[in-house]
């Protein structure tokens, strides 16, 4: 960290502790939410989302070369290839917003174009089939329906209108970048390392399996009650895989890379939880920004209705599947079927913490413009399905 911004970190703090009213009941309540959402994050996502996932990321920085990362996501790779694998692997995957954040950030430093990365990192939270099928189940299966079509169009379109918008960027990216044919690793083939990966996103997918809406049978209540052994049994395979297959020093470069990628954004996630937390607290439990207020603002299907819930959606934290009993409720309060999918759009894909990470990673303009993209056709879909479900 810069020292012009470690200074203006210490004022910050500064004049918090010395013109905050914590006397006040409001606050005091604001800032224990924050603490509260920071341990419920803790708690829930820490050790079975984000850490599998940053050896992912690591593995992709180390394990995979940049012209395979430029093949299928580069800004010259081909447009049905790159947005097809982006715009689906969400469904693969089935993460939340900070989850993918460091999925991200290793293809889109690994020369990954603008348009795929970006269709990637939305596509990773939001085109989620568990959620998408305890949406249909639970708020009805056109909104469900409705949120699967706009999830997959979204991935699509928001890449295309970033590589369009950001298209001398990615051409200077492409002109400075060295093509290189395909390596394979020290006594390794490709499949090899696909296959050691794939491990790896099995584990992060299992480890992170979430529990089935209460009476539910079938597949996904077996797999829940197997998760922990199906987990267990990777790791084991994943370790004869990291005995046999690499040496010692791809090894400690695996770790060290997956490091860095932990020094970049654990800290601004942190943080953000902490103001998400303090603004608007966790689902269930007021903060400084009272819920009601919300409900009350959200009510038919008006612009501001939907925009509303675009920007409320972008900037609210919300854990894989909590989305939905959230709207549950606000719709029983009177929130209209547009504003409802309008969050839903806009919701599990951006959260004030997952800005400060994705700045971190493109820039402020491009994460500037990415959010804005999102939260226009989130607005644009919320108000088009409510004219329609009337």
């Amino acid at each position: 960290m810069k020292e012009r911004w470690k200074l203006l970190l210490i004022i910050l703090i500064f004049v918090a502790c010395y013109y905050v009213p914590w006397a006040s009941p409001t606050i005091r309540k604001s800032g224990l939410e924050a603490f509260m959402m920071l341990q419920e994050y803790a708690r829930q996502h820490v050790l079975t989302c984000l850490i599998p996932a940053f050896f992912i990321a690591g593995a992709i920085s180390v394990f995979v070369s940049q012209a395979s990362v430029l093949k299928y996501f580069g800004a010259t790779a081909k447009k049905i290839l790159s947005y097809s694998v982006a715009s689906v692997s969400g469904s693969i995957l089935a993460v939340c917003s900070c989850t993918v954040l460091p999925l991200f950030a290793g293809i889109y430093t690994r020369g990954a174009g603008i348009g795929p990365a970006t269709a990637f990192l939305y596509s990773g939270p939001a085109i989620n089939v568990l959620a998408i099928v305890l949406t249909a189940r639970v708020l009805g299966w056109q909104l469900g329906l409705a949120r699967a079509v706009g999830a997959v169009l979204f991935a699509v379109i928001t890449g295309l209108l970033m590589a369009l918008i950001f298209r001398k960027d990615d051409a200077a990216r492409t002109a400075g970048q060295i093509y290189l044919p395909d390596e394979e690793g020290k006594g390794r083939t490709l499949l090899q390392d696909s296959l050691f990966i794939l491990i790896m996103v099995l584990i992060l997918i299992f480890a992170a399996f979430a529990r089935p809406a209460p009476g539910s049978t079938g597949l996904w209540p077996a797999i829940f009650a197997a998760k922990w052994y199906i987990t267990a049994g990777l790791l084991v395979i994943l370790g004869f895989m990291l005995k046999a297959w690499f040496v010692k020093e791809e090894r400690v470069t695996w770790v060290q890379s997956t490091w860095g990628f932990m020094k970049q954004i654990f800290p601004l996630l942190g943080a953000g939880v902490l103001v998400a937390g303090f603004m608007l607290g966790r689902p269930g439990h007021s903060a400084l920004i009272p819920e009601h207020y919300i409900e009350m603002l959200v009510g038919g299907n008006s612009l501001w209705a939907n925009l509303f819930a675009s920007v409320s959606g972008a900037l609210m934290y919300f854990a894989t599947l909590t989305e939905v009993p959230i709207l549950q409720g606000l719709m029983g309060a009177g929130m209209g079927k547009g504003p409802a999918l309008s969050l839903l759009l806009a919701g599990p894909a951006l959260s004030l913490p997952n800005m400060l990470v994705i700045g971190g990673v493109m820039g402020v303009k491009k994460t500037a413009t990415f959010c804005a993209i999102i939260v226009v056709l989130s607005t644009i879909a919320g108000m088009c399905y409510g004219w329609i479900a009337g």
